[in-house]
């Protein structure tokens, strides 16, 4: 198609990939405030992605998002304080510290893993299941050839990882 005589032009990836993420940070983070977690800002996402069930060092952290010690060690103290995170003894070297999620932590994950589920289920509803199913698959192949190694747990960790909170 044309627009007078110029071809139309094709939607570029990074559009097509970042509006709908920024609709969906937009919907978790409105749920995390109708949940009663409105200290999580979007900056503190990625510390509940990527923290390993057992927990992780703040290095270990910062190299994983891709960014300075400082930084990740800022965000994990503003989540301490609030009751999402602590800091223990790491067992392998007294001298060091891990960060773990609290109980108040794992309903950050929870809570978010159940509000991206219904954003999923609205989008396939607009889009059909089919088409939600395919749009997945794609996202995959194309992580996978990306070379990243993306894990559920990491990236939305089952419900049965959770430790038992009696909820």
């Amino acid at each position: 198609m044309t627009t007078g005589d110029r071809p139309r032009p094709q939607a570029l990836i990074g559009a097509l990939l970042a509006i709908p993420s920024h609709e969906l940070q937009r919907r978790v983070q409105a749920g995390f405030a109708e949940a009663g977690l409105s200290e999580i800002r979007p900056a503190h996402i990625a510390i509940f992605q990527l923290l390993p069930v057992e927990g992780a060092r703040v290095t270990e952290l910062a190299q994983q998002i891709g960014t300075t010690k400082q930084a990740v060690g800022y965000l994990v103290d503003h989540l301490a304080a609030h009751g999402y995170l602590e800091r223990v003894r790491d067992t392998r070297d007294g001298r060091a510290q891990l960060v773990r999620r609290t109980e108040r932590g794992w309903l950050v994950n929870q809570t978010a893993r159940r509000l991206v589920e219904e954003v999923q289920a609205d989008w396939a509803t607009q889009i059909g299941p089919e088409k939600m199913a395919q749009l997945r698959d794609l996202l995959g192949d194309l992580v996978s050839a990306l070379g990243v190694r993306y894990s559920p747990q990491l990236g939305g960790i089952r419900e049965e990882t959770f430790p038992a909170t009696g909820r």
